[in-house]
Formats: structure tokens, sequence, C-alpha cells
């Protein structure tokens, strides 16, 4: 079981929160809770009441939407430091869309409540929480255009960026889900095509798959090769030193 300082360790370490006072990261770490999730765990249902959101402490988890002909969508997937649920206060305490975890993780529950208190009471935090809506938005709009403009082995480039730490400019390593399949569904590619761009990307930027974890040697020619093809600022294409 997890002590309310390991939990305001890890609050504090996620996107979301990262800004807040340490009194709120206190309320937050006494009323959650961390639960240790299997593999294909269903943690809530679309159209399910929304009571809590959730935190990933380490994992991956699935966000999907089953089709009228049975067939999965994904939405999302997220994994360390990052949030899911708490949109669901602007939907009516609604889920709308399924989550499950798709490999072993853990992952911090809190109740909705709190955020809403604190969007009600603390003006500073509304900004962040709009900014972070505003970086998912502009996320989205990339996605979208890289399906337009990428081949597909820099889409995967691109999406194993976004999971790099910024400051680390050496060697670094990723952690993808064990089924690399899940990313694929992610970017819109069939399995076969998925297959033969990772390939593509091992060539062309000198990576390393070893099981779930990706080896990158140079952040740079990984970024360089990935983000050629996108009109945005990727933040990625900012490595070099000052």
């Amino acid at each position: 079981m997890k002590t309310d300082h390991q939990l305001q360790v890890a609050i504090k370490d996620s996107i979301l929160f990262r800004d807040s006072s340490d009194a709120f990261i206190s309320k937050i770490a006494a009323k959650g809770s961390m639960t240790h999730y299997k593999k294909g765990k269903i943690l809530f249902v679309h159209e399910d009441q929304a009571k809590r959101f959730f935190l990933v402490k380490n994992g991956w988890v699935k966000l999907f939407r089953e089709t009228l002909d049975g067939e999965q969508a994904v939405v999302d997937m997220v994994t360390s430091g990052q949030t899911f649920g708490e949109a669901a206060l602007f939907q009516d305490n609604i889920y709308t869309y399924s989550a499950e975890a798709i490999e072993a993780s853990d992952i911090i529950s809190i109740p909705l409540s709190l955020l809403q208190f604190e969007i009600d009471n603390n003006p500073k935090f509304v900004k962040t929480l709009l900014f972070y809506n505003a970086s998912i938005r502009q996320l989205k709009d990339k996605e979208i255009e890289h399906r337009s403009l990428q081949n597909a082995s820099q889409r995967i480039g691109c999406f194993m960026l976004r999971l790099v730490d910024q400051e680390k400019l050496g060697k670094t390593n990723i952690h993808l889900p064990y089924d690399k399949m899940f990313v694929a569904a992610k970017l819109g590619m069939k399995p076969e095509t998925f297959s033969r761009a990772l390939k593509r990307l091992k060539k062309d930027t000198k990576i390393r798959v070893k099981g779930a974890t990706i080896e990158i040697d140079n952040l740079q020619q990984l970024s360089d090769y990935a983000c050629r093809a996108c009109s945005f600022e990727f933040p990625c294409a900012d490595l070099k030193k000052d």
C-alpha cells in the first residue's frame, strides 16, 4: 500500500498537477488511492457514471469506444504521468469512452469532486487546466495532420518522441506496450503496415527494439527524421543545446 508521501510524489510529477500547490497535492493524496491492475482489466465502460478520474503511475491504458459492429476504435493511449477520465466533469459526469489496462499498471484513482472544488475555487488551476486541455487539442490536431503528411515510419517516430524526457540529449530508452499492435491502432495503421514501418524506422534512425523497450542513441536524428513532414513546431525539434 502506498503512503501519502509516495502518492504526493507521483501526483506532483504528473503533467496536470506539476504546478499545483503543495496543499492541493496533499489533499489529493489523502483522498486518492493507488491500485495495481493486471493486463486486460477494465477500469470503466463508456457511459458509466463517473465519480473518479485516474493518473497513470506506470504502465499503459487504452481508451476506446466500441462500434456498432463490435469493433474497437482506439481514442487514445495514456502512460506514466498522464490522466484520464477528468473530462467527465464537463460531460454530465459520464465517461465518454471505456478504459482498459493493456499491461500491468499502477494507477492512482482520485475523486472528481476534488477537481470540481479546485475549479470552482482556484482561478490559477483553471488556467492550468485550460492550458492542459489546449495542449491535448493541439496534439490531436497534429495527429490529424500527420495522417495526411507523414509516412508511417515518421508517425511511429513522432509517437516515440512524445514519450521522451525532453531534457535528455544523450542516449535514452522508452517503454512501449508489449503488444505494439495497440500502437498501430492508435496511429490508424494495420498491423502489417506498422511492422514494415517500424523496420524502416530502425534502419533509417538506428533505434533498437528489444521487446517493449526502444533504445535511442540519437534523439536529434529521430526528431529530424520524424518532424520534417510536420508544419507544427514539434517539441522534440528543439533538442539541440543552446
